[in-house]
């Protein structure tokens, strides 16, 4: 009896697809997947001291079918219409009923974070063959559903590292100076000039937690600044500067006057700062959020602040979010926001850490780029939930040659039956790799003909629905 599970058996062609440069492109619902000599549309530049590389396309780039949504930046789109894909950009994400009618024909999907792809959603995407998240996080995704079911999932994760760097140093400052009260003092007609209270941040500790991209370049800004920095993480990492890691987020907590956090949305992080922790924070000092939501318990910070404990909050993330721009910042979205609007010294700000110009900008060029090696070459490089598989292109030089790739469950059996499949060829280069119970192969073999391609697809998929 054959082994269970050998290749995903997917509803999608991206589960065995084999590529070359033979003939024109056929239509990704079809059976065969051919590459035409077309170049990239200057998309995707690649220097070489060698032959040409030879650009592999297994789809009929204008049979290719995405949607954007949430106002993706236009530099991204440029990329994607530049492959001459077929391209529909929305300006906010769309409620659960529509977005599953909408994704049924669509082969690539890009969102940024408010649009939730549940299993529920991603099992109604029947072409659905690559998600491009246009920002850092990726917890809005089913990442082991979509992974089960050959979609790859790319993210930008080091783009807008800058901006919600500059946005915390800019929080410091204006917490420090108590500067938004006093703004909404003079809209409001009154004058109101006082120094109780308000600190330079030059000698202050900044304690940083999650020493990460963001982290670290708030720590080389802060101390520039004159902020002693110490911080704290889950690994040893290398400081930057003179700045001190610390061992516990206890002991970061009692050394710092500003304590900013930067940690992803996992089960270990919810309610990182509640009831204790704002208990261990020095009297009088200052809390900033622009990580996640669930990390920080609202209602306990609201504590803090009347109580005296904290002199100053800054929020720019929340455990809910409207899914468009609006009057919506209410309790009929979260049962504390009155309460927490209210405050003095607290700046509330809509999720914009990363949103600059230049951060947007910076990631539709590379969600984009990552969406065009994936749909073109296969290459997984930067995917959040594949195993990370890239071999060096194919070239001019080398003709009948075919790239294949093959996702499938990480059990015994599978690659031998696989080479049976490439054992009439030479194959000329192979990589595989895995991923918890997903593997991923892409292989580059030599002498095949026109006529062998189906063939060799066909057998390919056959395994896909071996049990």
């Amino acid at each position: 009896m054959a082994s269970q599970a050998q290749g995903i058996p997917l509803r999608r062609e991206q589960s065995a697809s084999v590529s070359n440069s033979l003939t024109p492109s056929s239509p990704p619902s079809g059976s065969l997947q051919h590459s035409p000599m077309s170049s990239f549309g200057g998309a995707l530049k690649k220097t070489t001291t060698g032959p040409n590389p030879k650009q592999l396309k297994p789809f009929a780039t204008e049979d290719i079918k995405i949607l954007l949504l949430e106002n993706v930046n236009q530099t991204g789109r440029d990329i994607l219409t530049g492959q001459g894909y077929q391209v529909e950009a929305l300006k906010s994400s769309l409620p659960e009923d529509q977005l599953i009618e909408k994704i049924r024909d669509v082969h690539v999907l890009g969102i940024r974070s408010k649009t939730k792809l549940t299993a529920k959603v991603l099992s109604e995407a029947k072409n659905l063959i690559v998600v491009g998240c246009f920002c850092i996080g990726t917890n809005q995704v089913d990442l082991q559903y979509a992974a089960r079911h050959g979609i790859a999932v790319f993210n930008s994760p080091f783009s807008n590292s800058r901006s919600v760097a500059e946005l915390m140093i800019g929080e410091i400052i204006v917490l420090a100076r108590q500067l938004g009260d006093r703004s909404s003092e003079m809209h409001r007609g009154t004058w109101n000039k006082v120094s109780s209270k308000c600190w330079e941040v030059r000698g202050k500790t900044l304690g940083i937690v999650g020493y990460g991209h963001i982290g670290s370049q708030l720590c080389v800004l802060a101390e520039a600044m004159g902020m002693s920095v110490v911080y704290y993480d889950v690994v040893n990492l290398m400081a930057m500067g003179t700045a001190r890691q610390l061992p516990t987020l206890e002991a970061l907590l009692q050394a710092s006057d500003f304590v900013t956090l930067h940690v992803p949305e996992i089960p270990e992080t919810q309610n990182l700062m509640s009831v204790e922790q704002f208990e261990q924070m020095r009297t009088g000092s200052y809390l900033i959020n622009a990580s996640r939501g669930t990390v920080v318990d609202i209602p306990a910070l609201i504590n803090a602040m009347r109580s005296g404990k904290l002199a100053g909050a800054a929020l720019d993330v929340y455990p809910n979010e409207p899914a468009g721009n609006g009057d919506y910042y209410n309790n009929d979205l979260n049962l504390w926001i009155e309460d927490l609007r209210s405050l003095q010294n607290i700046i509330l700000t809509p999720h914009i850490g990363g949103s600059t110009e230049e951060a947007q900008s910076a990631i539709g060029i590379e969600v984009a780029d990552a969406l065009v090696r994936y749909v073109n070459e296969g290459t997984t490089l930067g995917a959040v939930n594949m195993p990370e598989v890239n071999l060096r292109s194919l070239t001019l030089d080398e003709p009948n040659h075919v790239r294949v790739i093959y996702i499938h469950h990480n059990v015994p059996g599978v690659l031998r039956r696989v080479n049976e499949v490439l054992g009439d060829h030479n194959v000329d280069k192979q990589m595989t790799d895995s991923r918890g119970e997903i593997a991923y192969l892409m292989a580059d073999i030599s002498s095949v003909n026109q006529g062998e391609i189906k063939e060799l697809f066909e057998s390919l998929e056959g395994l896909s629905c071996t049990s």
